[in-house]
């Protein structure tokens, strides 16, 4: 008998059953916040199987209609705007070559200027880092008519570059991109220049590489800052063919005339489109993007 009595699964103490109610409540928590943001979405997937006029008279909908694929196929598909021109598709590659290019373009810039700051031994180094980090406090709201101006004067307006040129400036990658280079080992310094790597093999056969999970990180940061880009192809953008997704949902919206209804179906479709790429870039990249913020070890 006492052989049993000492073989007898413990019983669970009291503080490893409050252990597990915090946890049950934290997730709990997290679930409920997770379908809050959710719901907007499924409002927006379920409102856009409905006609305009149903939309327009009764709102947003919690019971899937039957227009959803032709929502869709007309938002991706016919031609529209006030050139009959463009389609969803049209906008769906501008929407990557603004994201792309912004992200890329970032990405460049930003290792280039930490890597000058950190490795080249420039008298005002730190004193030009804190200027480019101040430039934080300057938001595009504020620099957006010399910036305007500067395009329009240059000849950049209705163009891919004058959408990308100006905004790839970061003061965001050069901050993270310096502390990075920062961490490298000095040793590791020391030996590639025992081995004769000058100032661009060290660079981009040595920091690139090790950059790699970093690279990731900012790049999904600035892909879909450039993806939900409004305000600057609103102003730089004329020529419908240059419309981006975000644009041109709000171009669908605004076409009221006379007795004709916006296409709010169609909006809502493209809005539904206009989500998949970033939460795929996300998705793909997400153990790079935690290991790209958290890591330490180089």
């Amino acid at each position: 008998m006492a052989e049993l009595t000492q073989t007898r699964v413990a019983q669970p103490t009291p503080s490893r059953l409050r252990f597990k109610w915090s946890t049950l409540f934290d997730h709990m928590v997290l679930i409920a916040g997770s379908l809050l943001m959710l719901m907007p979405l499924v409002y927006a997937f379920v409102t856009a199987s409905y006609d305009p006029v149903t939309i327009h008279r009764e709102g947003l909908a919690l019971t899937f209609g039957d227009q959803l694929g032709t929502n869709f196929d007309k938002a991706m598909f016919e031609k529209g705007g006030f050139t009959k021109t463009v389609d969803g598709m049209v906008m769906l590659k501008n929407s990557f070559i603004l994201g792309i290019g912004f992200a890329v373009g970032k990405i460049v810039i930003s290792m280039m200027a930490a890597y000058a700051i950190v490795y080249f031994r420039l008298r005002f180094a730190t004193f030009a880092f804190w200027i480019i980090f101040t430039t934080l406090l300057l938001p595009l709201e504020v620099r957006i008519l010399p910036s305007y101006e500067a395009i329009q004067r240059l000849g950049l307006a209705n163009t891919y570059t004058g959408l990308i040129v100006p905004l790839i400036a970061s003061a965001t990658g050069t901050f993270f991109f310096r502390q990075f280079f920062r961490a490298v080992p000095e040793e590791l310094v020391e030996a590639a220049r025992i081995d004769g790597a000058g100032p661009v093999k060290f660079f981009i056969d040595i920091l690139v590489p090790l950059s790699r999970t970093m690279i990731a990180a900012i790049f999904i940061i600035m892909f879909v800052f450039g993806w939900n880009q409004y305000l600057w192809p609103t102003l730089i953008t004329t020529d419908e063919s240059l419309f981006t997704l975000v644009r041109g949902i709000k171009q669908i919206v605004l076409t009221y005339s006379d007795a004709a209804i916006p296409e709010h179906g169609q909006a809502l479709a493209l809005a539904i489109v206009a989500m998949v790429p970033p939460v795929l870039i996300v998705i793909f990249f997400q153990s790079w993007f935690v290991k790209g913020l958290t890591e330490s070890d180089k």
